[in-house]
């Protein structure tokens, strides 16, 4: 246990107090345990803290040696979105694959599976689940991390997603607040804009975010997004409008009358960093209502807690931030973690007792429902060995590139022998795609091609080279892992909705007649 031989004062207690920070490595370094002494009451985990279940236990159990009420926050999507298990890829299918099969109770389910498995690992804070309704199918950050494009649906799975995972006794936090899915820009590299009316937002972004609220959600992220119907100058992590004036403020004003905690999302982004800077972002946004300010995915050090800390204490001490406005943020976090204690969910305490049993086949079962098998004629299951052609478009930085994704491990477990070959954008002269089908060809011989592919419908080299090579090969097998919005093609087409390693099972069991 750190000793402080000068108790911070009040003010920067608090300050340390809304940062939900980052880190490096695998182990808490030093300088995260000091400043947990002086105020620092959360932590942000990414898939760079996470080596092994045994690992992530051990790491939270040395923060909760220096603070017991920590809460230690994850990206835990599921789907494309995983930090669990971020080199191997999720053993859940992404909330596309849910909304697809639309059960709620399984939705309700893989979220408690999910939380169980979190709450074992000593997360009491899941970044998660996405209520964005995907109503613009070329969105670029979201895709099958909606649950869908229809509110309606969107909002029944989020409730129960929300109440599976807090039923694990890990807080929920719904995003991207107050709705990301009308974008055609991702808020990583800039500002996205929605246009839409007032009255758009009421009947269609907001309303999975009312649902969130009604189950108890304990969080709401907020996203880094203008939209001029609620602010015309902020985005809505910096704009009192939105976050107080909408999110926080009664039904009886308009409001959706949440009391719980406000998190932004990453500072660091483009969005909010390019223009105005980490430091004076994060003042903006507790003045507008944030509570708990996101850093770390790309600065994950002291210097930038420092920072931030500073920035907040000198916006008090300026008269540009609120005193009380602060305190209340802190508050709030602090409240937080303690109902995180009492749910219990703290590392070496998962609440067995309270009727949260093991269901390890959960996203497995998922993942196969909610395939979509379209044939094109007869189609022989595949009993040699096959050669698989991942086609494979630049990872939005939500999901990253290090999680392996596609089919080919999976089916050349079941029909040992198969091999792969992943092709990224070979240019757009209709040469270079002769080229690239003329490759697939060569290397895949005689053997069935399966063809792998994710979001087609957004990417025009992707369309083409597929073309090229049913044209060439009708019988090859297509394998949608994105958003399928493009007709079915192929002797056999699988639309998984989602590229999860437990979607590309459930697609390689079928392939292979399973």
């Amino acid at each position: 246990m750190t000793t402080l031989l000068h108790p911070a004062d009040t003010l920067t207690r608090d300050a340390l107090t809304v940062l939900q920070p980052g880190f490096t490595g695998t182990s808490a370094p030093d300088w995260l345990l000091r400043r947990l002494g002086e105020g620092l009451a959360s932590v942000g985990l990414f898939g760079r803290n996470v080596a092994s279940p045994e690992q992530l236990a051990a790491l939270t159990a040395q923060l909760r040696a220096e603070r017991d009420d920590i809460l230690v926050a994850i990206d835990e999507e599921g789907g494309d979105v995983t930090r669990l298990e971020v080199r191997g890829g999720s053993s859940f299918p992404g909330n596309l694959a849910l909304g697809a099969v639309d059960d709620t109770r399984l939705t309700h389910d893989v979220a408690r599976e999910l939380g169980r498995r979190l709450a074992e690992c000593g997360v009491n804070l899941n970044w998660a689940p996405s209520a964005d309704v995907n109503s613009n199918p070329s969105n670029p950050v979201i895709g099958v991390r909606s649950f869908g494009a229809d509110p309606e649906l969107v909002a029944r799975h989020t409730a129960a997603y929300v109440e599976g995972l807090q039923s694990a006794g890990v807080a929920a936090c719904a995003k991207h607040f107050p709705g990301h899915g009308d974008t055609a820009v991702d808020s990583h590299h800039d500002v996205p804009h929605i246009a839409a009316e007032l009255r758009t937002l009421q009947e269609r972004e907001l309303v999975p975010f009312r649902a969130a609220i009604a189950a108890g959600t304990k969080a709401v992220m907020s996203a880094h997004i203008l939209l001029p119907a609620l602010d015309g100058t902020l985005p809505a992590t910096l704009s009192r409008n939105v976050l107080t004036g909408l999110l926080r403020a009664p039904a009886s004003e308009g409001g959706l009358g949440f009391d719980g905690l406000i998190v932004t999302d990453g500072m660091e982004m483009q969005a909010i960093s390019a223009t105005y800077g980490i430091e004076r972002g994060s003042v903006l946004a507790i003045g507008a209502g944030a509570d708990a300010i996101c850093v770390g995915g790309g600065l994950a050090d002291e210097a930038t807690v420092l920072r931030l800390r500073d920035a907040l204490v000198r916006a008090v001490r300026d008269g540009e931030l609120s005193e009380k406005r602060l305190a209340d943020a802190a508050a709030r976090v602090r409240a937080l973690a303690r109902w995180t204690r009492s749910a219990g969910a703290t590392q070496g305490t998962l609440p067995g007792e309270r009727g949260v049993a093991p269901a390890p086949e959960a996203g497995l079962v998922a993942a196969r429902r909610a395939l979509r098998v379209t044939r094109n004629g007869p189609y022989e299951p595949l009993t040699a060995p096959a050669y698989v052609a991942a086609f494979t478009p630049v990872a939005n930085i939500a999901v990253g590139d290090e999680t392996p994704w596609g089919v080919a491990a999976e089916l050349a477990r079941l029909v040992p022998g198969t091999e792969t070959g992943t092709y990224g954008s070979p240019g757009d002269a209709a040469a270079d795609t002769r080229a690239r089908t003329e490759d697939i060809l060569r290397a895949a011989g005689e053997r069935r091609i399966v063809a792998v592919v994710r979001d087609v419908h957004r990417h025009a080299w992707m369309a083409a080279a597929l073309d090229a090579l049913l044209d060439a090969r009708p019988d090859t097998v297509v394998v949608e892992m994105g958003l399928p919005q493009a007709p079915p093609r192929g002797a056999l087409h699988i639309a998984t909705h989602g590229a999860a390693r437990v979607c590309g099972r459930a697609a390689a069991e079928v392939i292979a007649g399973g």
